[in-house]
């Protein structure tokens, strides 16, 4: 009997098994490499809270890692841009070497002090783990593709424990409103195994609280799109901020390690000047604290800083927990204004900054739903929808693909890196025609 008379599903066995073979690779590899990383960081943050002195040596351990990077990992040093870059438009495989340099180079981040998140490393860690496997198979462009996509998910969802969330960001984030479903399958199988491969060497995730959900109302409503307006518009902040800044530097001080280095002094100096040392590291228990009681204000804006400080004069590590936390203290300071408990607004904070700054809202609102529980559903998606539509046509990867506009006037399959400059160059030419 032929393949051609065969029953569909039958003929579909092979591809099914073929992804349950490589993404299950991928996600022992992914799993075991985030599962180290997170004991590594957990262990760099307490070493650096029992010695706080170690802060004031943050500009030497910069100029340390901007000088390893600049000696070996030019080419990885782009790290989630790279990533997103080989899988529209394969090139060359991915070197391993990007591996143990953004681990180290997160780990001394932490250690010393910076502000900075984890899922940048773990992602980068899957994604080039999974693209060794194109030295040992004979693999066509589309599927090493869909290797990458789904080294991303194992990444970030083992780094999370959020497998479906995992699962949707490694479709999501390549593209500004497009998936990939050709990748489901894998990406997936990898996110849940890579999680589960994280929980069986014994990872432990943070669990947050959210005690009551009122139902929806007419006033719920609209209190969810105002703080999405204010959570997009602040994930466009810190997006355009980092990006800024490292412009700047890397236009003034052409020596790429005395970057970091200065980046550090000016955190350290802020830190210990200032005594706001819980705008350092992953900042975990201020996110924590943000579900259980009334935080200063202020707090997201001190965080955003810290933190563009950090990732924008070149340190290592990932946005995303930073955003959490940025988008959960600002929740929680909304509360009295929206008159929503300060749990649910932290919550959805927590969620649709991120979903704002990497264009991902399906990715984040199933991510609340994994977290929070189902009952935040409906006031997260309102939240990360209209932070993804207030962000605009900016964001923390800016390799990514406009892939459907979320307005009219922009070409698509452009980098959104290029979208400023051809968004100026249609409104010159709209002014003068005008003129004529």
């Amino acid at each position: 009997m032929t393949s051609r008379t065969l029953p569909e599903p039958l003929t579909l066995l092979p591809y099914l098994g073929k992804w349950l073979l490589l993404s299950g690779l991928v996600a022992i590899l992914a799993g075991s490499a985030s599962a180290f990383f997170l004991f590594a960081l957990e262990w760099a943050t307490g070493w650096r809270e029992a010695h706080r002195w170690i802060l004031w040596l943050l500009p030497l351990a910069g100029f340390a890692v901007g000088w390893i990077y600049w000696r070996l990992g030019r080419e990885v040093e782009a790290g989630n841009n790279l990533l997103i870059d080989e899988i529209h438009d394969p090139q060359k495989v991915i070197q391993l070497r990007m591996v143990p340099l953004v681990l180290v180079g997160t780990v001394v981040t932490h250690l010393f002090g910076g502000s900075a998140g984890r899922e940048g490393t773990a992602v980068q860690m899957g994604g080039a783990l999974a693209d060794q496997l194109n030295h040992v198979l004979p693999l066509s462009r589309e599927e090493r593709r869909i290797l990458l996509m789904s080294g991303i998910s194992a990444g970030f969802a083992s780094v999370f424990g959020t497998p479906l969330a995992g699962a949707i960001f490694g479709l999501e984030v390549l593209a500004i409103g497009r998936l990939r479903y050709d990748a489901i399958w894998p990406c997936l199988f990898a996110a849940v195994v890579a999680d589960q491969v994280g929980l069986l060497w014994g990872v432990h995730h943070t669990h947050y609280l959210i005690p009551f959900i009122p139902k929806l109302t007419a006033w719920g409503l609209l209190a969810s799109i105002l703080a999405g307006v204010a959570f997009g518009l602040t994930g466009k902040a810190f997006a355009d901020a980092t990006h800024a800044l490292s412009g700047w530097l890397k236009r003034c001080i052409a020596y790429a390690p005395l970057r970091p280095l200065l980046g550090g002094a000016v955190v350290a100096a802020a830190a210990m000047l200032l005594g706001v040392d819980r705008y350092l590291g992953l900042g975990i228990p201020s996110i924590v604290s943000a579900f259980q009681q009334p935080l200063p204000s202020y707090d997201f804006a001190g965080k955003l800083l810290f933190t563009v400080a950090t990732l924008g004069s070149g340190f290592k590590g990932g946005e995303v927990t930073p955003l959490f936390y940025i988008g959960a203290t600002l929740g929680n300071a909304l509360a009295p204004l929206l008159q929503l408990p300060f749990p649910l607004l932290a919550g959805m904070g927590f969620v649709a900054v991120f979903a704002g700054a990497a264009n991902t809202p399906i990715a984040s609102t199933v991510m609340a739903v994994e977290l929070f529980g189902p009952e935040i559903g409906v006031y997260a998606a309102l939240a990360c929808v209209v932070s993804y539509l207030c962000s605009g046509h900016t964001g923390i990867y800016r390799a990514q693909r406009i892939g459907q506009a979320k307005h009219p006037g922009l070409p698509e399959n452009i980098r959104l890196s290029d979208a400023p400059a051809l968004r100026a160059a249609a409104q010159q030419a709209a002014a003068n025609q005008r003129n004529e």
